[in-house]
């Protein structure tokens, strides 16, 4: 969830920010700031021949852009806004498959047609992997999704059955599968419970300075824990018609099977400590804890924080785990499908904002991205457009965004509750997690109204002093942004069993504290402020010593470049300096023979494919937005050279596609943020190689769209400017 701009301010006249000021000189809202300027380097010699080579496809730029922008009107909703699918992984359609099953909803019209989504997305060696191009299939994904057509009554003798199962033994069997993978397996009675990690729901009543806080989890962590520890106190579960039992996955016998979590190589105390509590637990659990008064309050507490936090579209969190998690642990405590949660949480699986058909199979999204996508739209839109021709389209869009702004309290304020609410959510319904990168970029796009009365009257300047100050809040102690909390960095928590997935934690990554600072500086913020000075000195301290970036929300280091080097431009950086010449030349380094960038998702795991992949339409234009925002003379011929992919590669219809995934949920680190891939045990200590077992990777649809229509937009206007 990212996006950069820079080459605005070449452009745009100085816009008036109010502010009062304080002793920190950091919060908004009473007198101006000029706008930060981006210098124009002008060159000869080679630089001149590059320049005349941008001149000389004019033409071509104009029609691409023109046609790429028709087409992106074209997909505007009735109501202004603009949405595009989301993919993931089979992981999604297996789990609510298998939810449904163990809701006893087994005929759910829903149900075979899932099926049907997990049998295309089956690869030819019968496993399922993570993202699309994957060089080796997913043990977690493959067994979810086994057991899931099981469920559905496929026979053990399928074709697709018992090539899942051939490949499954031939990666170990279910010895290595993650945790979720064996809650499930739980839920439908092929684990037992007691070797699964415990969540007690106790926890709940942690206090929130307690390292242990729910609060102190990740966002999705915390949404996901809170119904998977009723589920863990209860051990439910629903067991699958004998005849669609697993028992292939178990060739000797569940008796002689060995269920204890593998060693993940850990070198500390705190790894083994935890997991001698967990077996404690399991015990406690056992003896004492099932039906304990303290522990059925727990619970109903636990209860009460589901019912409270459920979104206005019947989901949880914005996105599928707390979903899926929270309407069983509801129906467990004995919620009726009738009961207006539970109602609204199924229901929710015909909402077209979540469900997405095609001839007999569906697949429902791990989240959905109506917000980031309008502004990058409308971002995408205005940069075609240098300064905005406030068309009916353009219009709309912007009143529908504003209108997204969330104005209420979420978790974040149990941290900061001094701090008003002012960001924006990513998902059509999430008011109790609005994140910083969005509420950045909605910053940016909200910015080119911002002058006109219409929209003063509307309450637009309101809404960005709001938005800036929230922001301003939201800053963690070491000058970055993570994206829903602030100081969320309690590495041990990652050192418990349950946590061996994705990420438990959402620290300060470079990528959205770069939009941050981009947002800042277009809507004129001084330079001086202390909130830009620690976040620019956070940015420089994270620079790899070869001179990318690491991008932790888009795939990867093409991203996190991408997104520094036009915030740097936009807060009047000195884009001359070493640092940012040798982001530049890294750049370069890495376009392909076609002219083109890509990065594989890979990257995350193996050095060797670090700035290196498929070339695809946004990547490709990631990397020209950091080198058109640098503006370096002897760049000017990648830039052409990237402009003429884009421009190759568009469809006649003014679209480009890109079936590689560019966006990323988790890396798979658990500590949420960049480490050492050069360290030889990674991947035991993972336990996850280039497949990413542990990660979790997404493509947003309208990627191939938004940003190249930026990128050529920019190297249209650098060439203006450069004549």
């Amino acid at each position: 969830m990212t996006f950069h701009t820079g080459m605005e301010n070449m452009t745009r006249e100085s816009r008036p920010l109010t502010k009062t000021a304080t002793s920190s000189d950091n919060t908004v809202s009473g007198t101006t700031f000029p706008a930060a300027g981006i210098q124009s380097v002008n060159g000869g010699g080679k630089g001149m021949a590059a320049a005349a080579g941008l001149r000389a496809m004019d033409n071509s730029l104009s029609h691409a852009i023109s046609s790429a922008c028709d087409w992106l009107i074209g997909q505007q909703k009735p109501d202004g806004h603009w949405v595009g699918p989301v993919a993931s992984n089979a992981s999604m359609e297996a789990e609510w498959c298998l939810a449904l099953w163990f809701l006893g909803l087994e005929d759910h019209p829903l149900r075979p047609r899932l099926g049907k989504a997990l049998l295309e997305m089956q690869r030819e060696d019968g496993s399922w992997g993570t993202y699309y191009g994957a060089g080796n299939g997913d043990i977690n994904a493959t067994v979810e999704s086994y057991a899931a057509l099981r469920s559905l009554g496929y026979p053990a003798d399928d074709p697709a059955i018992s090539r899942a199962a051939t490949w499954i033994a031939s990666k170990g069997g279910l010895k290595n599968i993650r945790v979720f993978t064996r809650y499930w397996l739980a839920l439908i009675g092929e684990w037992p419970w007691e070797k699964t990690p415990n969540l007690p729901p106790e926890v709940i009543w942690f206090p929130n300075n307690f390292v242990f806080s729910i609060y102190n989890f990740a966002q999705w962590a915390r949404a996901t824990l809170v119904p998977l520890a009723i589920l863990s106190a209860r051990r439910p579960a629903r067991p699958l018609r004998p005849q669609d039992r697993l028992d292939a996955l178990f060739p000797g016998g569940r008796a002689n099977f060995d269920y204890e979590l593998p060693a993940r190589g850990e070198r500390d105390l705190w790894g083994r400590f935890f997991r001698t509590t967990d077996r404690g637990l399991h015990w406690l659990q056992s003896r004492f804890l099932k039906r304990n008064t303290l522990r059925e309050a727990a619970i109903r507490h636990m209860l009460e924080w589901i019912i409270r936090h459920q979104d206005a579209d019947g989901g949880w969190g914005g996105i599928q785990p707390p979903w899926v998690y929270g309407l069983m642990a509801l129906h467990g405590e004995d919620y009726q499908f009738h009961h207006p949660v539970m109602a609204k949480a199924l229901s929710a699986l015909n909402d077209p904002g979540w469900r997405h058909d095609r001839g007999d199979a569906s697949w429902i999204q791990a989240t959905n991205s109506p917000v980031w996508d309008t502004m990058l739209a409308i971002m995408a839109l205005h940069d075609a457009d240098g300064e905005t021709r406030f068309t009916p389209e353009m219009e709309k869009a912007l009143g529908w965004l504003l209108d997204r702004q969330v104005r209420v309290k979420g978790d974040w304020s149990i941290k900061l509750p001094d701090v008003e609410p002012g960001g924006w959510a990513f998902e059509y319904a999430n008011d109790r997690y609005p994140d910083t990168d969005d509420t950045a970029v909605a910053l940016i796009a909200l910015s080119s109204c911002r002058n006109r009365e219409e929209w003063k009257k509307r309450g637009v300047e309101e809404a960005i002093s709001r938005g800036v100050n929230w922001l301003i809040g939201m800053q963690s102690e070491c000058g970055g942004w993570g994206a829903f909390d602030k100081d969320n960095n309690r590495s041990i928590l990652s050192k418990i069993p349950f946590c061996d997935f994705g990420e438990a934690l959402d620290p300060p990554s470079v990528d959205v504290t770069a939009h941050v600072l981009e947002a800042f500086g277009i809507l004129g913020l001084p330079r001086h402020m202390p909130t830009i000075q620690r976040a620019l000195a956070y940015i420089r301290a994270e620079q790899e010593p070869d001179g990318p970036w690491f991008g932790r929300w888009g795939v990867n280091y093409l991203y996190g470049t991408g997104a520094v080097l036009p915030a740097l431009a936009a807060i009047g950086e000195d884009m001359t300096q070493p640092y940012i010449t040798k982001a530049c030349d890294w750049l370069v380094a890495h376009q392909q023979e076609n002219g083109g960038w890509g990065e594989s998702c890979a990257s995350y795991m193996e050095l060797s494919m670090v700035g290196r992949g498929v070339t695809t339409p946004s990547q490709t234009a990631w990397a020209l937005m950091g080198l058109i925002a640098a503006n370096r003379p002897q760049d000017y011929g990648a830039i052409a050279r990237g402009c003429r992919y884009l421009i190759d590669l568009q469809q006649p219809d003014g679209s480009w596609d890109e079936k590689e995934f560019t966006g990323t949920g988790f890396p798979g680190y658990g500590v949420g943020q960049t480490i050492k891939l050069d360290d030889p045990a990674l991947s035991k200590r993972l336990q996850q190689g280039a497949e990413l077992s542990r990660a979790f990777m997404l493509r947003y649809d309208l990627y191939r769209q938004f940003f190249p229509i930026m990128a050529l937009s920019r190297a249209s206007r650098l060439m203006k400017l450069e004549k």
